[in-house]
C-alpha cells in the first residue's frame, strides 16, 4: 500500500501517517524529518533547507528529489510506504510518478486532510516540537505527559519558528499557490480521497481507514 497525505502545515497530516504507517506495518517517510536530522547535524543540505524553512518557504526541488528517490529504493519501502510532506509541487509529483513507473508501481491513494486556515493558525500556535528528536505536540489536542518535555527522549519543547502565527500565514499562502494544485493532479488520477481534519484525530484515522478499505 503506497500512500500519500495531502494537506496544509499543521493539519495533522503527520500525525495520521504515524498511526497509519504503524496500522500497516510500513514506514512514514517524512521529508520534515529528513530535513530535521540534516539541520541537527549541520550538513551543507541542512544549512540549505534551513534558511528556506525559517522563512516558511518551500524547500526547492533539487535538494529534495534525490532524497526521496533513495530513500523509496530501499527494502522496506518496497511493500509500500507513507509519504508525509511529498511532493509539494507538480514537478515534484510528476518526477515521483515517473521513479515509481520505473519499477512498475504507483501510488494507491492520497489522502487530503483538509482543514480552514484560521483553524491552522490557531492549531500550530499551540504546537510544539522537541529539540533533540523532533516529536511534536500540543498544548491543548496532544500534550506531553510532562510540561515542556518530551515524552520520547526527555529533551526540551519549543515553538518552532516555523510555527509562529506570521510564518504560518506565509507557509499557507505558499501552500495555496504552489501545493493545492496537487488534489487536483492527484483527483485526475483517480487517487484522492478528503477527509475532515478538523474533526478528533481518532474520527480522522478510522476515516482514512474505511476509506483505504483493509
Amino acid at each position: 500500500m503506497k500512500l500519500i497525505m495531502l494537506g496544509a502545515p499543521g493539519a495533522g497530516k503527520g500525525t495520521q501517517a504515524k498511526r497509519l504507517a504503524a496500522k500497516y506495518s510500513i514506514p512514514h517517510i517524512s521529508t520534515g524529518d529528513i530535513f530535521r536530522a540534516n539541520i541537527k547535524n549541520e550538513t551543507e543540505l541542512g544549512k540549505k533547507a534551513k534558511s528556506f524553512m525559517d522563512q516558511g518557504l518551500l524547500v526547492p526541488d533539487e535538494l529534495v528529489l534525490e532524497l526521496v528517490a533513495d530513500r523509496l529504493s530501499q527494502e522496506d519501502a518496497m511493500k509500500g510506504f507513507v509519504l508525509d510532506g511529498f511532493p509539494r509541487t507538480i514537478p515534484q509529483a510528476e518526477s515521483l510518478t515517473e521513479t515509481l513507473e520505473k519499477i512498475n508501481s504507483g501510488i494507491n491513494f492520497a489522502i487530503d486532510v483538509d482543514v480552514p486556515d484560521k483553524n491552522i493558525v490557531r492549531r500550530m500556535s499551540g504546537r510544539r516540537a522537541c529539540v533533540n528528536c523532533g516529536e511534536t505536540y500540543h498544548l491543548t489536542n496532544l500534550k506531553p505527559k510532562q510540561d515542556g518535555i518530551c515524552d520520547t527522549c526527555g529533551s526540551k519543547l519549543v515553538l518552532r519558528s516555523d510555527d509562529e502565527p506570521e510564518t504560518v500565514l506565509k507557509r499557507l499562502k505558499v501552500y495555496h499557490d504552489q501545493t493545492q494544485p496537487l488534489i487536483d493532479y492527484y483527483k485526475g488520477r483517480d487517487t484522492l480521497h478528503s477527509v475532515d481534519g478538523t474533526k478528533d484525530i481518532k474520527d480522522i484515522f478510522s476515516e482514512i481507514v474505511e476509506i483505504l478499505g483493509e
